[in-house]
């Protein structure tokens, strides 16, 4: 990839809808399209796709213009170099899985052709599963051959609408890290188009943030997901990431110890062979796991207490207040606290606290 972003600037007007958004994505990793139902998140992936010709604006991947409406120029959608995964996988039933591979491969110009239409089977773990039918797969196996099927045909661009929503909690638990493995690998942009917070915090790099047809917010994922005033931080499963990295065993207590710009984190030691040290992960620590203090709690339970200033707070519910807070140079954490224990404290901007952090997650 040449390193250019990919563009989407669009208008489209619906009755009751619509659609003006001015999006610049990075060229690799995984951008999410995250807001509620009718804010036009797929119909942002259909731009993309050339699925909406009354679209107006500019789509531009990878240096290459697909669309330019005051130029007059608009790629149809065979001719763009995408895929697409549903949330439903839409497999041929009458191929196998190899047939289904093949299938996108050989209508994809030789020219065009950066990878064979084996470059999926690995990516996805399914190359056991060749010949047997799509009634033989198992829903996650499905979702998986249609991602490796979107792949073989070498594109530019993945666009991926809600491929988890059809799944039960267990095919979601079997497939994530699938998706992980496509994040770390793939040297293309993926739009990724979800209403799941954690999917958010797992598998993305950037955020858009949609609202009536508008981008609310746009950034890093790690920024956006910890600001106060953005909707994202207002839900049951709201909550900030940090990026850390691993520093082994704390003695011989069982628990991994990572480091950030903020401090020392320790979570209980679940895997079986603990990770390197050095090795960057991602946690997620959720708002209402932190409890906040003037001074420093001692005789606790709590394993996790970091130094913090608070920057912002506001209201969150019927006596909730939902505290942003600072921690080294660029860490931000969220606190839902109640408001009359806010109020005991004098929580203010530029306070300084002690964050106790309850619960601490892996999650990538």
């Amino acid at each position: 990839m040449s390193g250019e972003e990919l563009v989407l600037a669009a208008r489209l007007a619906r009755p009751g809808f619509a659609l003006d958004v001015s999006l610049s994505l990075p060229p690799r990793g995984v951008t999410a399209l995250f807001g509620p139902s009718g804010s036009g998140k797929t119909t942002c992936l259909r731009v993309l796709a050339g699925l909406e010709r009354g679209a107006q604006g500019t789509v531009r991947v990878d240096g290459e213009t697909w669309q330019d409406s005051a130029r007059g120029l608009f790629v149809p959608t065979h001719r763009r170099a995408l895929g697409y995964v549903f949330q439903e996988a839409s497999l041929f039933d009458h191929l196998t899985v190899e047939g289904n591979l093949r299938f996108g491969f050989d209508r994809t110009p030789a020219a065009a052709r950066r990878h064979d239409w084996r470059h999926g089977l690995e990516l996805l773990g399914i190359g056991h599963l060749l010949s047997r039918r799509p009634h033989e797969l198992s829903g996650g196996e499905r979702q998986r051959v249609a991602m490796a099927r979107a792949l073989a045909t070498s594109p530019r661009l993945l666009l991926m609408d809600e491929p988890l929503a059809a799944l039960d909690a267990a095919r979601k638990a079997e497939i994530l890290p699938w998706l992980e493995q496509l994040h770390e690998r793939l040297d293309i942009p993926v739009v990724y188009v979800t209403h799941s917070a954690d999917e958010v915090a797992r598998l993305a790099d950037h955020l858009v943030l949609l609202e009536n047809g508008r981008a609310v917010a746009q950034g890093p994922v790690i920024e956006l997901m910890a600001r106060p005033d953005l909707p994202l931080a207002h839900g049951d499963g709201a909550g900030a990431l940090v990026e850390a990295v691993t520093c082994g065993l704390a003695s011989d207590s069982g628990l991994c110890e990572l480091r950030f710009d903020g401090g020392t984190l320790l979570l209980p030691q679940t895997r079986a062979t603990p990770l390197p040290e050095r090795t960057p992960v991602r946690v997620r620590i959720q708002a209402r796991d932190v409890s906040l203090s003037l001074a420093r709690p001692e005789q606790t339970s709590v394993l996790n207490i970091l130094s913090a200033t608070v920057t912002d707070l506001g209201d969150d519910g019927p006596g909730q207040v939902l505290v942003g807070l600072q921690l080294g140079q660029g860490t931000r954490l969220l606190s839902r606290i109640s408001r009359v224990s806010s109020e005991r404290l004098g929580i203010r901007p530029g306070l300084a606290v002690y964050a106790q952090i309850k619960g601490v997650a892996m999650v990538r």
